[in-house]
């Protein structure tokens, strides 16, 4: 389970991020207080006297006026990227790419990001297009996977193949998964903050060379602007060499995380030509020219570290370089030196749709660790069993059976009304449901009906993905479009006086993926599951009493097998808590706080209530919907022996034609 292993990592850099931030704070404040105690000394015009009287709180005026400017720039920052991943997409010139697109460019991207999104269980994230950039480049952002965006330029969809394309998405989608995106927008931030200072310092010689209203007349010069002068002088030179050495930290950090994002898609496509090629395409723009190789935007040096590939040409490559170097990129996916590739565009009527087939990839569970990625990395062509364009086939396929369910799904208004069919039971039990519906929405309780109908005939395991599918369009609703939704859900939920399974599974992922806290980075607050042995006895119990009556065994002896993978919580058959005791409110705060659990400690609780199921496989679907759900809300990925039931059912190869 290494990418728990890299959600740790990820968090002891930003640990490490914030004591050289604190470093870098302290190291500005006592090099302007030194410089600035130098010119006070040389303005009183006795350098070499042995002592100086400086004003009455000189160094803590010094020292607050610089510690304000560098905090101050990064909460203002940070302030402005409080919208995550779709704040930093504007910030590059990002256009989000609309749901209905007819443009057959941006449907294929649309689509492999849906089945990246499938494969991973994790909620699809929207899609954003650099309109003006002519190079082959993505990112992804975000402070959560609840709230990410993916973001590609012009040039990645034109001169991409659709396996190339994938391998793009597939690099991003791990750094979703590796935990790098809240990382990344942490940078954003702390440089923002370091610039401030020499942008002060930029700011005061400005005032002090040239009046507010002739702007090539120079001040008349006198003893307070020489002073003033030189006041900016100092925060010019010493803000810039903190800048300086704010942006060696970032390219450190984000050198490593690249060669790791390479190595997992490469893992999550069964494809090394997907990347390989996108990389060699990205080559072969920079040996050719400048213009159309690296992005243009104006912020895009403060986004560097975001990107697939050099936003620059590296002029200091050992130094400031976010990336490693291309051509080892390549030799680490390929094993030996390739040639880099022409990357022409390509004509719209050469963009293809392949049928998909097979199964997801265990895309959760990948490996994602340099060392176990080596053979893989290393492999040949020849023995990938499938092509990335065949790997992600099932459950997209089975959803998108339905024309109206397909155009429902990208309908930010449509999809509300999706949900409300989700919920509806077997009709034998919706008489409840529907009575809510037409007191509350009389005017769409028809059309949801339709959509009831329409679900009704596809696979039962194609009803969670159908849902995570939805989240790009539900996003794009204002947040009291979202709170409206949630609260009739919750009616809904309620009108039948029982909390079903399926509701259970629907609310608690539609609250975790779309509530106003869903966007808020989760502070880590525990470091093992032993600090949450009520909560474990919560969770256990509930998977325990589901699993029961599908395994056809009692409660108590599954409850010990989860007690049994976990020993240090010393519980026993009798801590089984009672299905009637496990209320909504009450799993939910154990979720909550589940979710609050440092990621190395993750590992231990999935498996626990995986070893309830014994060595049941495929396991039964409303179990695998349970732990999915659970899964969701303490944003964990999927472990491939629940991503393998999503796929199990058989869907005849006819009725995809």
């Amino acid at each position: 389970m290494n990418f728990f292993e890299q959600q740790e990592h990820a968090r002891r850099q930003t640990r490490m991020l914030v004591r050289l931030f604190a470093l870098a704070v302290l190291a500005i404040v006592l090099a302007v207080n030194f410089v600035m105690a130098l010119l006070w000394i040389l303005i009183q015009g006795q350098p070499w006297s042995g002592a100086h009287h400086y004003p009455h709180g000189f160094f803590l005026t010094n020292t607050v006026v610089t510690v304000i400017l560098i905090c101050g720039g990064t909460l203002i920052e940070t302030f402005n990227l409080r919208d995550g991943g779709d704040a930093v997409a504007r910030m590059a010139g990002g256009r989000m790419v609309a749901l209905n697109t007819s443009d057959i460019h941006e449907r294929r991207l649309l689509n492999v990001v849906e089945e990246m999104a499938l494969a991973s269980g994790i909620a699809c994230p929207r899609v954003y297009l650099l309109d003006k950039e002519e190079s082959i480049n993505a990112f992804a952002a975000g402070y959560n996977p609840n709230e990410a965006v993916v973001a590609v330029t012009r040039g990645t969809l034109t001169r991409l193949t659709r396996d190339e394309l994938q391998g793009v998405v597939g690099h991003e989608f791990s750094h979703i998964l590796n935990g790098d995106m809240r990382l990344n927008l942490k940078l954003l931030g702390v440089l923002f903050g370091i610039e401030m200072v020499g942008d002060f310092g930029r700011k005061t010689m400005e005032f002090v060379l040239y009046s507010s209203d002739d702007s090539v007349t120079v001040r008349k010069i006198t003893v307070f602007h020489i002073a003033a002068l030189a006041f900016g002088v100092t925060f010019f030179v010493i803000g810039y060499i903190g800048l300086f050495f704010g942006r060696l930290i970032k390219s450190a950090v984000s050198r490593q995380r690249e060669f790791l994002a390479d190595a997992s898609a490469v893992q999550f496509t069964r494809n090394p030509d997907g990347l390989g090629n996108a990389l060699r395409k990205i080559g072969g723009l920079s040996r050719k020219s400048f213009s159309g190789a690296y992005i243009e935007h104006r912020n895009a040096e403060q986004l560097s570290h975001l990107f697939l590939s050099a936003v620059r040409p590296n002029l200091m490559a050992g130094l400031f370089a976010t990336h490693p170097p291309l051509r080892e990129r390549l030799r680490r996916i390929y094993g030996r030196d390739v040639a880099l590739l022409d990357a022409q565009e390509m004509p719209a009527e050469d963009v293809v749709f392949p049928v998909p087939t097979g199964s997801l990839p265990d895309i959760a569970y990948a490996a994602s660790s340099l060392a176990e990625m080596k053979s893989d990395l290393l492999a040949s062509t020849d023995a990938i069993a499938a092509t990335a364009a065949q790997a992600y086939g099932g459950a997209l396929a089975k959803i998108r059976l339905c024309p109206e369910i397909d155009q429902a799904v990208h309908d930010p208004y449509a999809a509300p009304l999706l949900v409300y069919a989700l919920l509806l039971g077997p009709e034998r039990e919706q008489s409840p449901q529907r009575q809510c519906l037409s007191e509350y929405l009389p005017q769409q309780a028809a059309k949801v009906a339709q959509f009831a109908a329409a679900i009704a005939r596809l696979p039962a395991d194609a009803r969670l993905p159908l849902l995570d599918l939805m989240m790009p369009a539900l996003r794009q609703l204002p947040i009291t479009a979202r709170d409206a939704m949630l609260a009739q859900v919750q009616r809904m939920i309620a009108s039948d006086q029982r909390v079903s399974l399926n509701e259970f599974v629907l609310q608690t992922v539609l609250v975790r993926r779309l509530a106003v806290q869903a966007n808020r980075a989760v502070r880590v607050k525990y470091s093992a599951v032993t600090e949450l042995k009520p909560e474990c006895h919560v969770l256990f119990s509930l998977v325990a009493h589901v699993a029961a009556p599908l395994l056809q065994q009692s409660a108590q002896s599954l409850f010990i097998r989860a007690a049994d993978f976990s020993p240090a919580l010393f519980l026993v058959k009798t801590d089984l808590i009672e299905i009637a005791a496990l209320s909504y409110g009450r799993i939910k705060t154990a979720l909550d706080k589940a979710n609050q659990l440092a990621p190395l400690a993750n590992p231990a609780l999935i498996k626990s209530l995986l070893a309830i199921a014994g060595e049941q496989s495929p396991l039964p679907l409303p179990l695998a919907d349970l732990l999915r759900a659970i899964c969701a809300a303490i944003e964990a990925p999927m472990p491939a022996a629940v991503a393998a039931v999503y796929t199990a059912s058989g869907w005849p190869d006819a009725s995809l034609s």
